[in-house]
């Protein structure tokens, strides 16, 4: 490349290029580019701006604390236990309150176990036996309560028989609940205080009002007039829920509670406000399945004046509690409001492309604006001239020797 063509390619480095525009007097088109460009418009401001908030940046690590306490007396009156009153120490675990919590509603109590041998479960398919040889010593009954001895007791003149285990003796009863134990239990209170953090925006906030009246919180229930009142009824939670107490008290279930925080930060704190939803999170449909319903087993443990122990068995059927927490702030933000500009201008260039398979390949006249918007231009390779015809003409007039020039040129072409 010579000097002469790198002296030009360096000085077109500042040459300044445009675009070139061919206006279309087309109304179709244009009423459609307007359409384009309008709902690209409405988008943008409504859809993106507005609703989204695509103006602010926005932090969804929230961090969330949560503190349960439940409070409500009840008493009952039952051939097994008598009479007695059950406060929030007998029906609530764990006790310390935590963001998922259990509420006892039912129980069925097997009294007295003591380590000793006895008959297995009639009603565990392991345990069945008809000679001693099934039962074979040290092992183990499966889905069972205890050890095999090796020894097969049968009752009365029954050909088959269960295995003698060692075991906490009686076994468990397996009586299943006829109705609630804990049927009050839906006047039950439960306080749940819920703080949260936006750490990108260092921003705190909890769900309970801020005041100095010690009494707000003994006489508040949470409602459309209180909605920073966070005492609610076990009744209404459930009831919220789409259930009923009492059926559910009879075998348990599970009871999700969201709290969602949407807070814009560009408003005033009071603005952040929590929003509830309640649902019920065991299978509810399925009123006869073997896994419906909510139930675990506990142990009160005893020892008498002989060093004995002994202990109370309680199969508990209630209602658990599972509290969730998420949300997001967004806050305004240059970068994330240039960057959606810059994707909204980006999108015109749609409405153009659009407007352009319109108007070059739909129309009927698409030949004639093809031609308009797009020029062919063909470069022609022009011979040099011959030396004699320059030489000739060296000492003639310099009008003449372009004039000479050009009649040559005419004559190749």
């Amino acid at each position: 490349m010579g000097r002469i063509a790198w002296k030009a390619l360096c000085l077109s480095l500042f040459d300044y290029k445009t675009e070139k525009y061919v206006i279309a007097k087309n109304k179709k088109v244009g009423i459609l580019y307007r359409v384009v460009q309008l709902s690209i418009l409405v988008y943008t401001v409504g859809w993106v701006f507005m609703v989204k908030k695509g103006y602010q940046e926005v932090d969804t690590s929230i961090q969330s604390s949560v503190i349960t306490k439940v409070k409500g007396v009840a008493f009952t009156n039952t051939t097994d236990m008598g009479k007695r009153i059950w406060d929030v120490v007998d029906y609530i675990m764990p006790p310390q309150g935590e963001s998922v919590f259990f509420v006892m509603t039912n129980l069925i109590i097997t009294p007295n176990q003591r380590q000793d041998t006895c008959a297995e479960n009639p009603g565990i398919p392991d345990a069945l036996c008809y000679r001693d040889q099934d039962c074979t010593p040290g092992e183990a009954v499966v889905a069972g309560n205890g050890i095999k001895t090796g020894l097969c007791i049968k009752v009365g003149n029954n050909i088959s028989g269960t295995c003698e285990i060692l075991a906490w003796c009686p076994v468990e009863r397996k009586d299943s609940p006829k109705s609630a134990f804990l049927a009050n239990a839906d006047n039950f209170t439960v306080y749940i205080k819920n703080t949260i953090r936006f750490p990108r925006f260092n921003f705190s906030k909890t769900n309970v009002l801020d005041t100095k009246d010690d009494a707000y919180l003994k006489t508040c229930h949470y409602g459309a007039e209180q909605p920073y009142c966070p005492i609610f009824s076990l009744g209404k939670l459930i009831s919220w829920a789409g259930s009923n107490f009492q059926e559910m008290a009879l075998e348990g279930g599970v009871i999700g509670i969201q709290i969602e925080w949407d807070c814009d930060l560009d408003q005033a704190p009071s603005k952040c406000n929590p929003c509830y939803s309640f649902s019920r999170l065991d299978n509810k449909f399925a009123e006869k399945s073997i896994s419906s319903g909510y139930n675990f087993r506990f142990a009160k443990y005893y020892r008498n004046t002989s060093e004995v122990d002994f202990r109370t068995l309680i199969k508990a059927y209630g209602i658990r509690f599972d509290i969730m927490v998420n949300g997001k702030a967004g806050k305004f933000n240059i970068i994330p409001t240039v960057i959606n500009v810059g994707s909204s201008l980006a999108l015109m260039g749609a409405g153009v492309f659009l407007c352009d398979v319109v108007l070059l390949y739909l129309l009927r006249k698409s030949n004639f604006y093809r031609g308009k918007k797009y020029e062919e231009v063909r470069s022609n390779t022009r011979k040099p001239l011959p030396d004699a015809a320059i030489s000739g003409n060296q000492g003639a007039d310099p009008l003449s020797q372009l004039d000479r020039l050009g009649q040559l040129q005419t004559a190749e072409t």
